[in-house]
């Protein structure tokens, strides 16, 4: 956290988008890159972003800033970061199911199969659930069909698969979001599923959540929100 050491927020539209400037300097990426907006909706929220800040700027408070910054610095490492989220595959929380208890499998079975039958559905190919403890093996046409997709993604859309990946431990639903499929509740739900099935068997509605899991939770949906925001912004036509 540092101090914040500027009066003006502004932007400078030029070739390659609107350029953040503060009192009228370009301002950069860790890498150094400038930091550029590709529309002129993004860059008004960036600027309030950074306006809205007091004595001390709180990255924390800035989420469009923040994914914009490491859209900007993943152009160098996207190559690496495809293969880590397509590797994702062979784990996907969506495709390990349990036997018991009979009701929240019956819930997985509901909720997860049918975003697996998404992703068939999309990516014409069939997917491997289990109800064991090994780690699956999806087919290599399907890697190669999620590579191809990846591959087709601006930095915009690639930034936000990233990090709806990591934030959930799903491809499929990370997919699913760029596709706009799943809104962020659902989202939430299917990645808490078995939290939100064991937070009902101990009464949590009358109880609460632990603090720790309550902040977990939230930080969940407001990655979520501004992951969702960041993409209608980079859509904007001006």
């Amino acid at each position: 956290m540092m101090k914040r050491f500027y009066t003006m927020v502004s932007s400078k539209k030029t070739d390659e988008g609107h350029v953040i400037q503060l009192d009228g300097k370009d301002i950069n990426t860790p890498s150094g890159q400038k930091i550029i907006a590709p529309t002129k909706a993004m860059a008004d929220v960036i600027i309030a972003e950074w306006g809205a800040q007091e004595d001390k700027v709180k990255p924390e408070t800035m989420p469009i800033t923040q994914i914009l910054t490491t859209a900007i610095d993943k152009k160098r490492d996207r190559a690496s970061i495809t293969d880590s989220v397509v590797k994702y595959l062979d784990t996907d929380l969506m495709c390990y199911w349990t036997k018991e208890p009979e009701d929240l499998a019956k819930q997985q079975k509901e909720v997860w199969g049918s975003w697996v039958k998404w992703f068939e559905s999309h990516f014409e190919i069939p997917l491997y659930t289990t109800k064991k403890i090994e780690a699956l093996e999806q087919e290599e046409e399907a890697h190669k069909r999620v590579w191809n997709y990846i591959e087709s993604l601006d930095n915009y859309y690639f930034t936000v698969l990233h990090i709806i990946t990591s934030l959930g431990g799903s491809l499929i639903l990370a997919l699913a979001f760029t596709e706009g499929d799943i809104e962020v509740e659902e989202l939430f739900a299917a990645s808490y599923l078995e939290e939100l099935y064991k937070g009902d068997i101990y009464n949590e509605e009358l109880h609460g959540v632990s603090p720790e899991e309550e902040i977990e939770r939230e930080n969940f949906k407001r990655d979520a929100i501004a992951a969702r925001q960041f993409i209608d912004l980079s859509n904007e036509l001006h």
